[in-house]
C-alpha cells in the first residue's frame, strides 16, 4: 500500500509540473480555432514576449540571484560543456542519417535548440517555485547563447552558406533576452538593490510572460503540415526528446548533481523545440515547413517525456 501511495505521489509531482502548461497551451489552440486569438494577437504577443515582457522575466529573476551559489556556476558550466558534446554527436548522427544534405541543419538545430525561455523556464517554475526560477534563468541565459551560435553554424554549414561571423555576432549582441541577462549579471554580482518602483515594474512584466507566452505558442500550433516529410521530422523528435535529455541527465548524474539542480537540467534540456528555429531556418532559407513540424511534435511530445522522466527521477529519489 505504500509502494502504491509513492508511486500516485510521484505522479501527482509529476502533472504538477507539466499539466497546468499543457492546459494553457491547448486552451491556445482553443481560443485559436474559435477565433479569440488571431494571427495579429499571435504576433503582437510573440514581439511583446520576445522584446520586453521575457527579458524582464530575466533580468529580475537573474538579478536575484546570488552568483556565489557554486551549485549553479557548476550547473551552468556542465550546461555548457554538455551542449557542445551533444552538438557534435547530432552532426555526426545527421550525416548518415538525414537525406538531402540540405536539411541537416534544420534537424541538428531541432535536436539540440530547447524552447528553454518559455516551456522550460515554465516547467522548472512549476516544481521549484522562486529557486527554481532564478537557477534556471541563469543556466539558460549562457546556454541561450551557445545556443544561437551553434544553430547559425549547423545551418551555414549544411546549407553550403558562408555566413559571416560579425552578423552572427551582430544578432547575438542585438537579441533583448542576451541583453538583459548581461544586463542582470552585474546587478546580481554586487548585490545591488533595485528601486522598489523598477522592481514592481518589471515583475509586473515577468508575471505577463509565461501565460502570453504558452498562450501563443497553442495557438501557433499547426497539425495541417505534419503529413509532409516525416522521416527528418522524427529523427529531429527523437533526438529532442530522448536523446538530448538522456544523455545530459545521465551525465549529470554521474557528475553528482541531484534534487533541484539535477532536476532543472532534465526539464530545461526536455523542453520541445525552440519557435526561433523556425524563424532562423526560414531567414536563412533552410526548409521551413520541416521546422515547423519538429515544433509541433516536439512540444506535443514534451509533456509526455517530461512526465515520465520526472516520475522516474523523482522515484529513485535523485531530483
Amino acid at each position: 500500500m505504500a509502494d502504491l501511495s509513492d508511486f500516485l505521489n510521484i505522479l501527482a509531482f509529476a502533472f504538477s509540473v507539466t499539466g497546468p502548461i499543457f492546459v494553457v497551451l491547448m486552451l491556445g489552440i482553443v481560443l485559436a480555432r474559435v477565433g479569440l486569438i488571431t494571427d495579429a494577437f499571435v504576433d503582437a504577443g510573440t514581439k511583446l514576449v520576445f522584446n520586453v515582457t521575457l527579458p524582464s522575466l530575466l533580468f529580475i529573476s537573474i538579478s536575484k540571484t546570488s552568483l556565489s551559489q557554486t551549485e549553479i556556476i557548476a550547473l551552468t558550466g556542465y550546461g555548457l560543456a554538455g551542449t557542445l558534446v551533444v552538438y557534435v554527436l547530432l552532426e555526426v548522427l545527421a550525416r548518415t542519417l538525414v537525406h538531402p544534405g540540405s536539411d541537416r541543419g534544420v534537424v541538428v538545430q531541432g535536436a539540440f535548440r530547447s524552447n528553454m525561455a518559455i516551456v522550460g523556464l515554465a516547467y522548472c517554475v512549476n516544481a521549484y517555485g522562486e529557486a527554481g526560477l532564478a537557477a534556471a534563468s541563469l543556466y539558460l541565459g549562457f546556454v541561450t547563447i551557445l545556443l544561437n551560435i551553434l544553430s547559425v553554424v549547423t545551418l551555414n554549414r549544411s546549407l553550403n552558406r558562408h555566413g559571416s561571423w560579425q552578423d552572427t555576432l551582430k544578432a547575438i549582441a542585438h537579441n533583448p533576452l542576451i541583453i538583459s541577462i548581461l544586463l542582470a549579471l552585474p546587478v546580481a554580482w554586487t548585490h545591488l538593490h533595485l528601486p522598489a518602483v523598477l522592481l514592481k515594474t518589471g515583475e509586473y512584466f515577468a508575471q505577463m510572460t509565461l501565460p502570453l507566452a504558452l498562450l501563443c505558442t497553442g495557438a501557433s500550433l499547426s497539425l495541417a503540415g505534419l503529413r509532409q516529410e516525416p522521416r527528418n521530422a522524427l529523427y529531429a523528435t527523437a533526438g529532442k526528446l530522448l536523446l538530448v535529455p538522456i544523455l545530459l541527465t545521465t551525465g549529470g548524474l554521474a557528475l553528482g548533481f541531484r534534487g533541484m539542480e539535477l532536476g532543472i537540467l532534465f526539464m530545461l534540456s526536455s523542453a520541445p523545440t525552440a519557435a526561433a528555429s523556425y524563424v532562423m531556418a526560414r531567414a536563412m532559407g533552410g526548409n521551413a515547413s520541416l521546422a515547423a513540424n519538429i515544433i509541433v511534435l516536439t512540444t506535443l511530445g514534451s509533456i509526455l517525456v517530461t512526465s515520465l522522466g520526472i516520475m522516474l527521477l523523482r522515484g529513485q529519489g535523485w531530483m
